[in-house]
């Protein structure tokens, strides 16, 4: 793959403003997005239609318009379905047979950043070569088809009431979640109209929290990043579950009635071992942060596993590699394909709700035999130019814990993606372990070889 100019792993993203995220690049992108979609499109299917939702930000509906304009100007006709989740986006561009479907969003950023990313047709990211082909557009004159040529735009007034029905679908039939007291965080972000309907509808009493945007307040002290409001309100009003998104709705955070926060392992440890009782689960892939605990369990269980780089998309590549429907992330982006072609905040809550329900347990219950090891991680300066992959020294102190753990932990090293610094971390069965380990890891001194 060639060296991206504007696309990240998760499309466009940066501060409102800046060189890219304003209202002339996104004129641009959208309009090199539909020149693109364009050539690739069948005449015979009438024009190629794109989807477009946002979160709550207010820039959202400056770029918006920006992206509209774009599309229309390259002969694309465009559905505006407003606030929705990222994976509503995706569900939407699937179901209503679009060329492609963007997302307006900068997840759990603040709300002076906002982003911009694509989904294909299939409901997932635009494969390289189609972004590489946008990137190569975007620089290139802005220009516009006849007036007979232009696209179309309109609203989708039912969105949101089809994404729910869709959400409410991932859950069994057989069940309801009558009885429950449900606190529901919404990060005043993209699901603050439609997560607390959907647990309310399967019968759930629900608490909605963070689901009074106003432009400003996305991620504010509520939602994944930030579960202290989640877990003091399910403390406040007795509730059995808390559950807390992030911004776009694709990440997920849960808490117990005892106020115990539960991580994207444990999480997705719930899931694969209800659908284990349902019957077979080739695999599960986590990422280089998952649990050494969770892996061992699954190795146990006879479950395949396997680890990616860190970040949904390198999940989602590996279970499509190797046939699998289930894999996550520490952080709660989840995925299971058996639901969804994408991460999914609200129906990976639903999965965890299923196999409580299901079991007759209480979530602590549900993953109470799976033991999470002890972590210790320190972040070192990393100079510019240094070669850690290959220091001497580091190669034999990582040899020197691993072999003192005997198969008991692991040990990870990875550079930062954001910021000059080496992440040194070593997992034990016992802390101390861990901690004598990451010492051991520290005391090399990385400008010597």
């Amino acid at each position: 793959m060639s060296q991206r100019k504007y696309f990240g792993t998760d499309g466009v993203r940066g501060e409102v403003g800046g060189p890219t995220i304003n209202p002339e690049f996104t004129l641009r992108l959208g309009y090199a997005a539909g020149q693109v979609l364009a050539r690739q499109h069948n005449p015979i299917r009438g024009r190629p239609t794109v989807v477009i939702g946002k979160d709550t930000r207010i820039s959202g509906y400056m770029l918006e318009s920006a992206l509209e304009a774009g599309l229309s100007a390259a002969g694309v006709d465009v559905l505006l379905a407003g606030p929705v989740p990222t994976p509503a986006v995706a569900y939407l561009t699937r179901a209503l047979r679009l060329a492609a479907g963007v997302v307006i969003s900068a997840s759990h950023n603040p709300y002076q950043d906002n982003g911009i990313k694509f989904f294909s047709a299939q409901g997932m990211k635009l494969p390289d070569e189609v972004e590489e082909q946008i990137e190569a557009a975007i620089d290139q004159p802005l220009g516009c088809v006849g007036s007979e040529a232009l696209g179309r735009a309109r609203r989708i007034d039912d969105a949101s009431g089809r994404y729910i029905e869709f959400c409410k679908s991932t859950f069994p039939n057989e069940l309801d979640l009558s009885g429950m007291k449900i606190v529901v965080d919404a990060a005043h972000g993209a699901a603050y109209q439609i997560a607390p309907h959907v647990f309310r509808e399967l019968g759930a009493e629900v608490f909605p929290i963070g689901c009074q945007p106003d432009g400003f307040n996305i991620n504010e002290g509520v939602g994944a990043l930030h579960p202290e409001a989640m877990i003091a309100e399910v403390q406040k009003r007795g509730a059995h579950v808390g559950i807390a998104l992030d911004g776009d709705a694709d990440r997920l955070q849960m808490v117990d009635q005892a106020g115990r926060l539960y991580n994207g392992d444990e999480l997705l440890y719930a899931i694969v071992r209800d659908r284990l009782a349902q019957g077979e689960v080739a695999g599960v892939v986590g990422t280089l942060m998952t649990n050494f605990g969770f892996e061992k369990r699954m190795k146990a269980m006879g479950i395949g596993f396997d680890r990616a780089k860190v970040g949904d998309r390198y999940v989602l590549e590996s279970m499509l590699q190797k046939g699998w429907l289930y894999g996550g992330e520490s952080s709660g982006h989840l995925l299971c394909l058996d639901c969804h072609t994408t991460g999914d905040g609200i129906i990976a809550a639903l999965q965890v709700l299923t196999a409580v329900r299901r079991s007759g347990q209480s979530l602590a219950e549900t993953v109470g035999d799976l033991k999470m090891y002890p972590q210790e991680m320190v972040n070192v300066p990393l100079q510019p130019g240094t070669q850690w992959e290959s220091h001497p020294g580091l190669a034999q102190a990582k040899e020197r814990v691993e072999r003192e753990l005997n198969g008991r932990g692991r040990v990870l090293i990875r550079a930062s993606g954001t910021e000059p610094k080496l992440r040194l971390m070593v997992e034990a069965e016992d802390l101390q372990l861990a901690q004598q380990g990451v010492r051991e890891l520290v005391a090399v001194d990385l400008t010597k070889r």
